[in-house]
């Protein structure tokens, strides 16, 4: 016969760390940012929010865990990580093009990196501050072999990126918050989505084709 596992103080503890957790991706999801208060957070999980100050020691901490735990960015990469080891500095375009149609794909699909990002955008916050450091650095390997690439170029490919990335953002949380067009295209439909992958397509052809030429 199969013992019965102590079920102790130990266990109990890490049971309702778990649950605070797990609560504000639940927050997160249904409230958004401005819904992670204590009270919202311990009534989600089913538990007395003073646990949340002695097993965190703050709502802020207990936060800070919850999103450093979510590798958003890293998903959103998608296979573009792997052409990225492989690559010598040449054909750059290809990963900076996966990357981007990655992230339209993850980001129109994940509710909670959506409330990331208005967060981001909405609030000044160390922890928000340290998912965009993070953010940042996972850009530094591909930046790192396009300037190998584009070093004879004049074409700027950090603001190219940052422009189509913001675009990317933006048509999304205006798509999913108004359900509305934006510059006639419907991003919620695939048509609309596959457009937008098109467009960056033309994009980046442009920036690294040899004729390409910035004007005064």
């Amino acid at each position: 016969m199969t013992r019965k596992k102590y079920q102790g103080a130990v266990n109990d503890k890490e049971r309702s760390m778990q649950k605070l957790i797990d609560a504000v991706g639940v927050i997160i999801k249904t409230k958004g940012y401005t819904g992670l208060g204590p009270t919202n957070i311990a009534k989600c999980a089913g538990l007395n929010k003073k646990l949340i100050y002695l097993y965190f020691g703050s709502v802020e901490n207990l936060i800070e865990i919850y999103v450093k735990g979510k590798d958003y960015w890293v998903a959103a990469t998608g296979n573009a990580g792997e052409l990225m080891e492989k690559n010598k500095g040449k054909n750059t375009k290809d990963i900076l093009e996966a990357l981007l149609v990655n992230q339209l794909d993850y980001f129109y699909q994940e509710e909670e990196m959506q409330k990331i990002v208005l967060w981001q955008i909405s609030e000044r916050t160390k922890i928000m501050y340290d998912v965009c450091e993070e953010r940042e650095r996972l850009g530094d390997k591909y930046f790192e072999l396009a300037d190998q690439e584009l070093k004879n170029s004049s074409v700027d490919i950090r603001a190219i990126a940052g422009l189509l990335v913001g675009g990317i953002y933006h048509m999304v949380l205006h798509a999913k918050s108004t359900d509305s067009l934006f510059c006639q295209i419907d991003v919620n439909q695939e048509d609309g989505k596959t457009r937008i992958k098109t467009a960056i397509k033309q994009i980046l052809n442009a920036a690294y084709s040899p004729d390409f030429e910035l004007g005064d």
